[in-house]
């Protein structure tokens, strides 16, 4: 079944290939870029600490402007507009994705100041015409490493990378009907969590509209749905999409049991690792790391806004996927490529997070002392607190800033 799909994205590729629609990416290699200084390695260009800095701090202390903290507290709208105050409110920030503290690490900063010193915010153009660089190009390989993938695609953002994948998806079944509606077992099928993020379910319903795809949504983490869905289903090509932890409710897909229905359907597995990606697995490799079935993983969609503390998203996958995504994929096609210091800051965070291992340790370490001091039994830092109705929800986040509130 999963030669299927090898075949089909072959065929995909030799399509678009035909119809002279097969885009090329061609690094641009900067003056002083990092191909250049690989040469000359500098021993402390990457300055790693063995405990938490006093600027970790920073990360999560914020001040407010009084006015906005006082329409905060009684529910008033605000558009974000107050200024010319001089009282601030300090608070302690619990609801970033700041993982492990990355944004304010001095290395990142300096990788960041460095790249923008040299090369200003590079070519500004799409990747496809001239925005990739050898800065891009090192970025992915090494987020490819991470992942024990064959390539990476750089996307300008976690939601623009699953639309990329998800446009994709529907553009194999256009591409191998030929131009004709294709028959229902000529569709692909997609099978999605019922609580999959947003960029994930925009994604499947814009490639629903291609006319090629059939979308199948599974209970939350319910394998025994999921397998009556998939043992029911005539379709060849098949697709299960999932975040690895959700971002909402802090739990775990169930990873061991999706890659025995893998073995028994033949599906295309994709995991979206944005909450995984640096914090779970001994090297930060994610959630398929976390559960060592990072080869059972087709596709990993992950972000750098998270853990790693900047900005931007990944496809990581295979080249022949890669080459299809960045061929059909509107949301990578048509958008301007990552800033040149962004790409160098994602590169240090890459670097830091593998080697300061105590970070992993200590938000663990926090998971478990929440989860002793309250009772509460929460899997991951991902805190959600289940109040009642949405009348109690909204009375409690008065009292809650910055903790997730759900009904």
């Amino acid at each position: 079944m999963l030669r299927s799909w090898d075949n089909g994205v072959e065929e995909a590729l030799q399509k678009l290939e035909h119809l002279q629609l097969l885009r090329s990416l061609r690094p641009i290699y900067l003056q002083n870029g990092p191909t250049q200084e690989a040469q000359n390695p500098v021993d402390d260009e990457f300055h790693v600490f063995d405990e938490m800095q006093p600027w970790d701090r920073s990360s999560v202390e914020v001040h407010i402007p009084e006015p906005t903290f006082q329409k905060w507290l009684h529910d008033i709208p605000s558009s974000g507009d107050e200024e010319g105050t001089h009282k601030f409110r300090k608070l302690l920030l619990f609801s970033g994705n700041d993982y492990l503290g990355l944004s304010s690490h001095p290395t990142i900063g300096k990788a960041a100041s460095k790249a923008a010193l040299e090369h200003g915010m590079g070519p500004r153009g799409s990747a496809l015409i001239c925005g990739y660089t050898d800065y891009h190009r090192r970025l992915e390989s090494c987020i490819a490493d991470l992942k024990k993938k064959e390539d990476c695609l750089l996307c300008p953002t976690g939601f623009a990378a699953n639309m990329a994948l998800m446009v994709a998806l529907g553009n194999v079944g256009s591409l191998l009907a030929a131009g004709k509606t294709p028959l229902t077992n000529e569709k692909i099928a997609i099978f999605s969590d019922a609580l999959n993020h947003a960029s994930i379910i925009d994604g499947i319903r814009l490639a629903e509209r291609q006319k090629s795809v059939e979308i199948f949504i599974y209970r939350h983490c319910d394998m025994t749905h999921l397998n009556a869905l998939l043992s029911s289903c005539t379709m060849r090509k098949k697709v299960v999409v999932t975040d690895s932890l959700f971002s909402m409710d802090g739990d775990f897909a169930p990873m061991i049991e999706l890659v025995k229905l893998r073995k028994e359907h033949g599906f295309l597995l994709v995991i979206d690792d944005a909450h995984g990606t640096f914090v779970c697995g001994k090297n930060g490799g994610g959630v398929a790391e976390q559960y060592n079935c990072e080869r059972d993983v087709d596709i990993c969609v992950g972000t750098l806004s998270k853990a790693a503390g900047c900005h931007g998203g990944f496809i990581a996958c295979s080249k022949r996927w890669k080459q299809l995504i960045q061929s059909r994929g509107r949301s990578f096609i048509f958008s301007t490529a990552t800033p040149i210091p962004i790409a160098a800051a994602a590169h240090a965070a890459l670097i830091v997070a593998r080697k300061e291992t105590w970070r992993r340790r200590e938000i663990w370490n926090r998971v478990q002392d929440f989860r002793a001091l309250t009772g509460i039994p929460i899997n991951s830092p991902i805190i959600s607190l289940i109040v009642g109705s949405e009348e109690k929800a909204l009375q409690a986040s008065q009292f809650c800033f910055p903790l997730y509130l759900f009904v």
